[in-house]
């Protein structure tokens, strides 16, 4: 057998020693950075995606995990295009994002999506979320999706409503306010089997969702005197709202006529919105603030941040104070009695009665 000198030895390892790491390492090296799979192998799954286009009326899937979803209308009701109630809804998704709807449309069969919160902490309240889109999409991503969580955990219940839009061929003054005006009736005509409680439903708005949720602040009266018909199971069922939330909101009732009549239990607001740089929606907000506190209505609120652009619902906006918006809410919402039990009358019901009384 051949030795060889010490001079070799070191040679020879010298050469072999990269390609014997290598060797030793390349499994480990594959582990960690595995060839592409087959795409059809490795598919994702429960990707969201719309229902089918079926011989009936389309039926609107859920958008997160335990939503109950519940048509705005019966399939014969004049409020619908008949020859468009097929139609599946289109989602656009999350281009940065796998799995998340950011925005819906193509919507001619509108409903509401629930999502109850846990027994133990239920307040019995139910937040009604209008999301914007400026009538041509519905931002239920960021402006609905994202509340669900949030709101769940001080016990309040959430509805996301999908109603029509103007892009699809909808009028938001007509049809998209009496979507809104419904699904208010609709969660509370559920109230007792949903364990909400009836004197403590209301909506929040963000954009041109809040175009919607300021009209249902002062034209629920009509809409109730116009729905009574002897057929309809809500015709007894109220469509006002105990509170409205206006989110950095789109052109109000008072925008196009300064003399809209409030009536006199018109509910409790909270409105918010970025002021130099949203300065137009700021504009429009404060509108409807001047008209509600010059007749009186009690516990308005408004916060204009100085800094801060328009959309993107419940986002930190890199630290500054108009991303805390939301707290700014729930103090609101507290104070008002709403993240109180259920079954107790609110500080806002008493002081609207109050108001009502002395208006008399």
């Amino acid at each position: 057998m051949k030795l060889f000198t010490p001079v070799q030895r070191n040679r020879i390892g010298a050469a072999l020693g990269p390609l014997l790491l290598s060797a030793l390492l390349a499994p480990a090296a594959r582990a960690q950075n595995p060839s592409p799979p087959a795409a059809a192998a490795y598919a994702p799954l429960g990707v969201p995606s719309p229902g089918p286009a079926t011989d009936g009326p389309y039926a609107p899937q859920p958008i997160l995990p335990g939503g109950i979803v519940i048509p705005l209308y019966p399939p014969d009701s004049p409020y619908l295009k008949h020859e468009r109630i097929r139609e599946a809804e289109h989602y656009n998704m999350a281009r940065d994002v796998p799995g998340r709807i950011q925005s819906i449309v193509n919507i001619h069969n509108p409903s509401i999506e629930v999502h109850f919160t846990q027994a133990s902490v239920n307040t019995g309240t139910a937040v009604i979320l209008a999301a914007g889109g400026g009538h041509n999409t519905l931002n239920v991503g960021t402006e609905g999706a994202d509340f669900v969580g949030w709101f769940y955990n001080y016990g309040v219940n959430t509805v996301i409503l999908r109603n029509r839009l103007k892009s699809d061929g909808y009028d938001p003054l007509t049809d998209e306010v009496t979507d809104a005006l419904q699904a208010i009736r609709l969660v509370r005509a559920h109230a007792a089997e949903w364990k909400i409680d009836p004197a403590k439903i209301g909506i929040v708005g963000f954009s041109a969702g809040a175009e919607l949720a300021a009209s249902t602040a002062v034209f629920y009266d009509d809409f109730n005197r116009k729905n009574q018909a002897p057929g309809d199971p809500l015709a007894p069922v109220s469509s006002r709202p105990d509170f409205v939330g206006l989110i950095y909101p789109g052109p109000t009732p008072f925008t196009r006529d300064a003399a809209t009549k409030i009536p006199a239990d018109a509910p409790p607001t909270f409105i918010v919105c970025a002021g130099s740089g949203d300065r137009q929606h700021a504009v429009w907000a404060d509108t409807y603030f001047a008209a509600m506190l010059k007749a009186g209505v009690p516990n308005l609120e408004m916060h204009i941040y100085g800094n801060g652009v328009h959309a993107d619902g419940l986002m930190d906006r890199r630290g500054i104070p108009f991303g805390t918006w939301q707290d700014r809410y729930i103090d609101w919402f507290r104070d008002l009695g709403f993240l109180g039990k259920p079954g107790f009358e609110t500080k806002a019901a008493r002081d609207l009665a109050a108001f009502a009384k002395n208006k008399k």
